[in-house]
């Protein structure tokens, strides 16, 4: 109980330094813009735009040392939000994280990595309803969509990232029951990552879900071949005569 309380002490502690930050960020910007434009009137002597040549140039010389310092306040931010949120998903708070990485992503909704984590906290929120409310249903379905667009989206930012693709085995074999996706989806993890035998079962069973029992077969002949773990190699065995006999009946 007492290390229960220091944790949430902890993240209760972090969210408050972000939140104080972001607060700060926005009063220090605030008064800033506010000197800035105060700045850009005097440049005029009509109260307007700079029309000299000269003007324009110290207009733009001003604009841009603002953007670039909110470019950078605004990285910061997100960099605390997304240490917030897998800091919340590590103890299983995956709610909460997701509204972290919600914020991230709303100040770099580029980083592949951000989706790869929105995605598996999405899955594991999703599995939680399990009834408490009439919505749970739908919920389940949102949650799940979640998890699948974050990981997809994750994937287009970064075409080689083997986590997603695993996650998307996973995701699509367990809880959506959609194989032949799972399959597409392991095949090019696989073709990166040729020696992970935990992919090599997962696919193995895709391909025996869609009751294409020889490539299923081949599979585990793989991983008998492959693995040095005798656990592995036993588990693989029975598999596959499990599989070749569907292929007599």
């Amino acid at each position: 109980m007492k290390k229960f309380k220091e944790t949430v002490s902890a993240i209760l502690i972090l969210a408050a330094v972000g939140a104080l930050i972001y607060f700060m960020y926005q009063q220090g910007s605030t008064k800033h813009n506010r000197e800035l434009a105060k700045r850009m009137m005097e440049l005029s002597p009509r109260g307007g735009p700079p029309e000299t040549i000269e003007g324009l140039r110290q207009a733009i010389a001003l604009y841009e040392d603002q953007i670039e310092r909110n470019v950078r306040e605004g990285a910061q931010a997100g960099i605390y939000w997304k240490i917030l949120g897998t800091r919340l998903a590590d103890r299983n708070m995956d709610n909460d994280a997701l509204e972290a990485f919600e914020r991230a992503i709303y100040y770099n909704s580029e980083d592949a990595g951000l989706y790869y984590l929105t995605g598996l906290s999405a899955a594991k929120v999703a599995k939680s309803k399990v009834g408490f409310s009439g919505n749970a249903a739908r919920e389940q379905e949102q949650y799940f969509k979640l998890a699948e667009n974050s990981h997809l989206r994750a994937l287009e930012l970064e075409i080689t990232y083997t986590r997603p693709m695993y996650a998307l085995g996973i995701l699509y074999s367990f809880e959506l029951d959609r194989p032949e996706d799972a399959i597409v989806q392991l095949e090019r993890y696989l073709q990166i990552q040729q020696s992970d035998i935990s992919a090599m079962f997962l696919l193995a069973r895709s391909y025996y879900m869609i009751q294409n029992f020889s490539r299923s077969v081949e599979i585990y002949d793989r991983i008998i071949d492959r693995t040095r773990n005798q656990n592995e190699r036993q588990e693989a065995l029975v598999n596959k005569n499990i599989v070749q006999g569907m292929l007599y009946e």
